[in-house]
């Protein structure tokens, strides 16, 4: 005969105990990153941090590190600084993912409300600000005891996903008191959100006064190389693409899986969005939209890259009309889909 359950006795602190928050479960919404401002030494340092890391570049150290220190940052914050210039955000003087990410934490936590004030919903970069360990001790102040932390990567990769969980385990490895952790899994392949993208496009597409031949589903691309020694991000974004275009109901060459922002001489996993585009050009097609699945927010390699260098190219070798399908952003389909994520992996402990 089983034996009746214990009853729950309640633990109650001593009088003289002093204030402590407690009970509370944290939600981080990570991003990549963005500088603080557009000029020289803010752009050196969001790219210095960002290019050291060994996820992105794993390239040995002393190879890597006179590359890097004596030829990449003289050079490359200039230029980079003209194009976030171009996209910033003025009137709170910041990137545009900077104020994406904070929309988004905002809405996740209006719509989280019903499980309660013990979820408190923050967010931070991956490199720059905020940093994900200032935001880790906010959230540990506020009492939280058990942290989800979503990278926004839909596809995993070991220079997004991956990096997100190495800044998380160095901040935890400094503190005394840790809370309970999880990380969010990609969500590739998702319904929900495979379902956002297609209403998304559709919907955007049906605002334009021509079709498009062609769309291009255009992912971040990471080398070769590193798809070859284990990395999945390559079959999840092909999946992504697969999917999509089995719920528009498009052919193979109606929607096409390309990959942009190479960097360094090495090859990188193709086809490669540029040469893609310069080629449908080339070849007579005249109307051509391009989505980036992999984004979760509008950013420098979307609204700069493809909205700008990639309509250039375009339009320079033949081609007509041109559109950038905007990321899923805070609207209601993007915010479904981080709800959902979030909320399956908030299970058990709420």
């Amino acid at each position: 005969m089983a034996k009746p359950a214990r009853p729950s006795i309640p633990s109650e602190r001593p009088k003289d105990h002093p204030p402590i928050k407690s009970g509370r479960t944290g939600v981080l919404l990570v991003n990549l990153g963005t500088p603080d401002g557009t000029s020289y030494w803010p752009m050196r340092a969001y790219l210095k941090e960002f290019l050291s890391d060994t996820r992105v570049i794993d390239t040995p150290r002393w190879k890597w590190w006179p590359i890097l220190n004596l030829i990449i940052l003289s050079k490359r914050p200039q230029a980079k600084g003209r194009d976030y210039e171009t996209i910033w955000n003025t009137e709170r003087d910041e990137g545009p993912l900077k104020t994406i990410t904070r929309g988004q934490a905002e809405k996740l936590s209006e719509r989280l409300a019903d499980l309660g004030e013990d979820i408190v919903v923050d967010w931070a970069m991956r490199y720059g600000n905020p940093s994900i360990a200032s935001r880790i001790d906010a959230l540990q102040e506020q009492g939280c005891e058990r942290l989800l932390i979503v990278p926004m990567y839909p596809q995993y990769a070991a220079a997004t996903t991956a990096t997100v969980g190495d800044k998380v385990f160095d901040k935890l490895k400094t503190m005394r008191w840790q809370p309970s952790l999880r990380i969010a899994p990609p969500w590739h392949d998702d319904p929900v959100y495979i379902n956002a993208l297609a209403s998304s496009m559709t919907a955007h597409l049906d605002k334009l006064d021509w079709k498009p031949d062609v769309i291009l589903a255009s992912f971040h691309g990471i080398p070769q190389r590193y798809f070859d020694l284990g990395d999945p991000y390559y079959c999840h974004c092909s999946k992504t693409a697969r999917l999509l275009r089995e719920t528009l109901g498009l052919p193979d060459d109606k929607l096409r899986l390309t990959f942009q922002s190479l960097f360094g001489p090495e090859e990188w996993i193709k086809p490669y969005t540029d040469r893609t585009v310069e080629a449908l050009a080339k070849s007579g097609v005249k109307n051509l939209a391009i989505v980036n699945p992999g984004f979760t927010a509008d950013c420098l390699e979307t609204i700069e890259e493809i909205g700008v260098e990639n309509r250039d190219i375009f339009k320079n070798n033949g081609g007509v009309n041109f559109s950038a399908i905007p990321c899923l952003n805070d609207s209601d389909p993007g915010m479904d889909v981080i709800e959902t994520v979030t909320r399956r992996e908030l299970m058990g402990w709420v």
